[in-house]
């Protein structure tokens, strides 16, 4: 069981005109990514103050999963679908937890 999760948060600005396709395309590629074994949660986040800019988190069981994502369909297809919407390049940090795996749930279980 490892000690703590890899956490890849995405920031993607978009063009204005792309906001409803691109949250569209994510809410898509974010659900079926919880289906995959190394996601423990995805979730897409819209800024209040700037509609054109979201935050995906990623929450994977290691690098493993991470890795095992990208080479997902569904990935590729969110991948190329949201290129031609993005107003600058992506961009990405990630991050281990601190807090313990064990509190990190989903529908009241713990995924692990």
């Amino acid at each position: 069981m490892p000690s703590s999760y890899l956490v890849v948060l995405v920031h993607a600005r978009v063009v204005p005109q792309a906001t409803e396709a691109f949250r569209a395309a994510s809410l898509a590629n974010a659900a079926a990514s919880l289906g995959e074994p190394g996601v423990v949660r995805f979730d897409i986040l819209q800024d209040s103050a700037d509609a054109t800019h979201f935050l995906l988190i990623e929450v994977y069981r290691d690098g493993e999963g991470a890795a095992a994502h990208k080479q997902t369909e569904h990935y590729r297809v969110w991948r190329d679908e949201v290129a031609g919407m993005m107003a600058e390049p992506r961009s990405s940090q990630a991050y281990a937890t601190v807090t313990p795996i064990s509190t990190w749930v989903r529908d009241g279980r713990d995924r692990v």
